[in-house]
């Protein structure tokens, strides 16, 4: 599947992306031999067959994956042993002498296909509307269990942990200083990023915030209404999470039995509807997911179904559904609450998030809250769907954390 340099331990070694083309055709195969339940008798049973059926005949027939391939392989990719794992990431320097060092987690039903579009607006922001003092070198990792990391054989591999392995990684690229960015699982480890505080760390950002106070997260599970001191904002976004804790059946099944999903192992539409389901009712997050599998294209950066279908196959071809399912197992913490970050920190609120956390809970949760904002477009997968406006967004985040322009002489 993948050719790399034979070395051992912590040295950093290339990585080459090359599927044999029989993994290809038997992925073909599989699809094109998936039995097909009957027609849904209600559009919340969840993802439709006709929706399914297409996206089948496309993947199976007019699908390149060496186009991704090519794509992943015209970056600088590398692997690496962390606490006795094999951890794979892409990692890109910028050109710009004074770039800040950023650390990008990605999360689940994503992987590393999630960030390739916001690369080039960090490394490179002259070419992006930005300047040179805008620029980022970028590391972005595949969690263990999830695309070319290796799995985890035993348990252990929570968000915690890979706070940890992270807080190992830069330092071992050659970055003391650094910034981390995250979202979905990914905002759960750059918190306990900066719960841990490792040396070097300075702040991270967050788009799905950690940000409910304690005694609202107990009413929240426990079914509570909304307080009545809340503000307009705190009221929406307590609504918003007590809508999302009836929509997620997925999470409690991975949460709770992993390794009973050998369908999702077995076959790729199989796998691919269990990626597509939010049981979100046609709203958030999946809703931008639905919309790319009817657009082809994009000049602005949106969504595509080719986008889509890339990390779908990358889960498929590297045998990891029911492995980075297990995350989900692994993690016994709450979702929303507050951590106890309290380095500095960068909040970006997106208009079709989960839920949309107010700048009182986020003050709350992060008293050294560096940047707050809400932006007008966007959602759960923010890196994929905006890309310019998510690297825009890294930029004013994590602007003051950078070293002041040097006054020049008047002439």
């Amino acid at each position: 599947m993948t050719t790399v340099a034979q070395e051992t331990g912590s040295a950093i070694r290339p990585f080459h992306v090359e599927i044999p083309d029989e993994a290809l055709a038997d992925m073909r195969r599989r699809i094109a031999a998936t039995v097909w339940p009957e027609r849904e008798t209600d559009p919340s049973q969840g993802v439709p067959l006709a929706t399914m059926q297409e996206l089948a005949r496309y993947w199976a027939t007019d699908y390149d994956w060496r186009r991704c391939e090519a794509t992943l392989n015209a970056l600088p990719q590398f692997v690496t042993e962390i606490d006795g794992l094999e951890i794979h990431f892409i990692h890109v320097r910028s050109r710009h002498e004074d770039a800040l060092p950023l650390l990008v987690n990605h999360g689940w039903p994503g992987s590393i296909i999630e960030q390739l579009k916001i690369i080039d607006p960090l490394v490179d922001p002259t070419a992006h509307g930005g300047t040179a003092a805008d620029a980022f070198h970028v590391v972005i990792p595949s969690m263990p269990g999830y695309g070319f990391s290796g799995k985890p054989t035993s348990p252990g591999w929570g968000p915690e942990r890979m706070a940890r392995a992270w807080a190992d990684l830069m330092p071992r690229l050659g970055y003391p200083r650094y910034v981390a960015q995250g979202g979905d699982w990914g905002a759960f480890v750059v918190d306990f990023m900066g719960v841990q505080q490792p040396p070097g760390l300075l702040a991270i950002h967050t788009n799905y915030a950690g940000s409910v106070p304690p005694d609202v997260y107990r009413a929240l599970l426990a079914g509570e209404p909304p307080q009545p001191g809340f503000s307009a904002e705190e009221r929406r976004a307590y609504e918003q999470l007590a809508t999302t804790l009836n929509r997620v059946a997925y999470a409690q099944y991975m949460a709770s039995r992993p390794q009973t999903l050998y369908g999702i192992a077995d076959s790729p539409v199989g796998l691919a509807a269990w990626l597509l389901d939010h049981d979100d009712a046609g709203g958030q997050p999946a809703a931008a997911v639905a919309a790319a599998l009817n657009r082809t294209s994009s000049d602005t950066g949106e969504l595509t179904r080719d986008e889509v279908l890339d990390n779908i196959t990358l889960y498929w071809l590297t045998h990891t559904g029911v492995s980075a399912s297990r995350l989900y197992w692994e993690y016994k913490g709450g979702f929303w609450d507050a951590k106890g970050v309290s380095i500095p920190v960068a909040v970006s609120v997106f208009p079709g998030e989960a839920y949309q956390a107010p700048r009182s809970w986020a003050e709350r949760a992060y008293p050294q809250l560096i940047h707050f904002n809400e932006v007008d477009r966007g959602g759960h997968f923010a890196a994929w769907e905006e890309p310019q406006l998510f690297a825009e967004e890294l930029r004013d985040g994590f602007r003051s954390l950078r070293p002041s322009p040097v006054p020049q002489p008047r002439s």
